[in-house]
């Protein structure tokens, strides 16, 4: 079974991902997120991990439960 390296994306791709969830959605849709991994030359798998893990730091310096449904922001 192969399993996936670690993702870092660089500093361009960083910046594609920050501007994104900061200015446009924290949420992306799957159409949205297609574009997004597409525009950073990353998989929709390693661009969905990464929102996941950007929302739960978001969600925590917010003061906010790291896993939450029913809080939209």
């Amino acid at each position: 079974m192969a399993t996936e390296e670690p993702m870092t994306p660089t500093e361009e791709q960083l910046e594609i991902l920050e501007y994104n969830f900061c200015k446009v959605n924290k949420h992306p849709d799957p159409t949205t997120l297609c574009l997004i991994a597409a525009e950073t030359g990353l998989s929709e798998e390693q661009t969905l991990k990464w929102f996941k893990q950007r929302l739960a730091e978001w969600r925590k310096s917010e003061g906010l439960p790291s896993e939450s449904g029913s809080v939209r922001d």
